[in-house]
């Protein structure tokens, strides 16, 4: 019996490659929380109090970009591509 050196199961691994690049294409790269701006009622270094954000900045491969928050509230991760989002 020969053996097969090429088996169709030996090129699974080129689908988590392909994936992770379709993702990058689709919604672009990570970019962290780095500063946000929130309405001072008074209370703005109280950690107990409720804020209402109005703008977040995130920092990451494609620089620095700031958006308007959603809602009142800002997320820790933003996708973001080259161009902006």
């Amino acid at each position: 019996m020969k053996p097969r050196f090429f088996r169709l199961s030996f090129f699974y691994w080129i689908l988590v490659p392909l994936a992770l690049y379709g993702g990058f294409v689709t919604v672009g790269l990570p970019h962290v929380i780095w500063s946000y701006e929130f309405v001072d009622n008074g209370n703005a270094y109280d950690p107990f109090r409720a804020r209402h954000y109005t703008s977040c900045t995130f920092w990451g491969p494609y620089g620095v970009h700031t958006v308007p928050a959603s809602n009142g509230r800002c997320g820790y991760v933003a996708f973001f591509k080259e161009g902006g989002r």
